[in-house]
């Protein structure tokens, strides 16, 4: 009977651990990702910012000689991140494989402009950088027309500010989900040993003996559930990184290292904060405090 009985406190002791290893996995792995998104949304938001082109037209009067000066003089441009010359037949194609129709055939020439795309770095994508590079290039004799998309520049903007503003409002709010939620993991599991912490007190025993194997326990499942959060963590960092290359999201090892360890550390600290206090807590009840 007695053997039955240790099986069954076993298995619930273990179902127990179980379940705080997992809550504070769980946690602390939406926690990661969330700091992802925050140490990386500047690279997210300057990688879709960098897809803006702008397009300046030549004239049919232009000289290869000015067109490869322009060329070198805008990759030389501390705001031009890549061009790329495209000749009025590559215009042609593209706008063919598009439309699925050959309208140089219908027209019987070709109407397009030889023109070179320019990539301007992030930090340039406003509508008062785009505007003074366009009317710099309109000074060129030889430069027929600029053209940019202003309002996608002025939404991308505007839509990246407030993604900012969100995300740290959000990193705040769920930091606090966090700690409450793990909190109540542990003092869940504290409580189901109350009556041990109020028999041991009443034999002699200090607060600090008392608390000192509940917090190392605690402390433990902490470690375990941030190496598991960390191993999801890693897994998604793989996938997404696989997915969308040009993002660079493994190339900052101090970033991610720091995020890391503070997953872990943070593991760490809930856990001992909170057993501490939910520990404390029954050590201050009165014996027939505890049956409510």
């Amino acid at each position: 009977m007695s053997s039955s009985f240790e099986k069954y406190q076993k298995r619930r002791l273990i179902s127990s651990y179980f379940s705080v290893v997992l809550s504070i996995g769980l946690v602390l792995f939406l926690l990661g990702l969330l700091g992802m998104l925050v140490l990386n949304a500047k690279k997210v938001s300057d990688h879709f910012k960098e897809q803006v082109v702008v397009t300046i037209y030549l004239k049919d009067s232009a000289k290869e000689v000015e067109t490869k000066q322009l060329e070198k003089s805008l990759a030389m441009s501390d705001y031009v991140k890549s061009t790329e010359f495209v000749s009025k037949e590559q215009a042609g194609e593209s706008m063919k494989a598009e439309n699925g129709e050959d309208f140089m055939a219908f027209l019987g020439y070709n109407p397009l402009q030889n023109s070179i795309d320019v990539y301007v770095k992030a930090d340039f994508v406003t509508a008062e950088q785009l505007d003074g590079i366009a009317q710099e290039a309109l000074t060129k004799s030889f430069v027929d027309e600029v053209r940019y998309d202003n309002d996608l520049v002025n939404l991308m903007n505007d839509n990246v500010k407030k993604i900012s503003f969100w995300i740290l409002v959000i990193s705040g709010l769920f930091t606090i989900i966090a700690v409450l939620l793990i909190n109540s993991s542990i003092r869940l599991s504290v409580y189901s040993k109350r009556f041990t912490i109020k028999t041991m007190q009443m034999v002699g025993a200090t607060k600090q003996f008392i608390r000192r194997p509940f917090v190392w326990k605690s402390v433990r499942l902490g470690v375990i559930g941030a190496v598991l959060a960390m191993i999801g963590m890693a897994v998604v960092l793989y996938y997404i990184n696989q997915t969308f290359p040009e993002l660079e999201l493994l190339n900052n090892h101090i970033l991610l290292g720091l995020l890391f360890a503070g997953i872990f550390v943070l593991g760490i600290i809930i856990t001992w904060i909170s057993t501490f206090i939910a520990t404390q807590r029954f050590l201050n009840l009165k014996t027939d405090q505890l049956y409510y």
